[in-house]
């Protein structure tokens, strides 16, 4: 296993790393190897994601061109 070091942290990095770390029960080292993995599948999660709305889009419904418009169909029940 490989080692990084990263100097020059900022302080409220550190803090809100700290933060994170405690409120998900992990080590600080293990907080930053979890989101360092979780930022380099980003790319392929953003196409999968991507496909998915494409997938829901294409199954929305669409009103048909020649349908008739709501407010027709008000004015034609006001007017019985």
């Amino acid at each position: 296993m490989k080692t990084i070091y990263v100097d020059g942290v900022p302080d409220d990095l550190h803090k809100r790393l700290r933060q994170l770390a405690h409120v998900n029960h992990r080590s600080l080292s293990a907080q930053v190897i979890f989101m360092l993995s979780m930022s380099t599948g980003d790319g392929e999660r953003r196409n999968q994601q991507a496909n998915i709305l494409d997938s829901i889009r294409s199954r929305r419904f669409k009103i048909p061109s020649n349908a008739v418009s709501t407010l027709e169909l008000l004015r034609e029940d006001r007017g019985r």
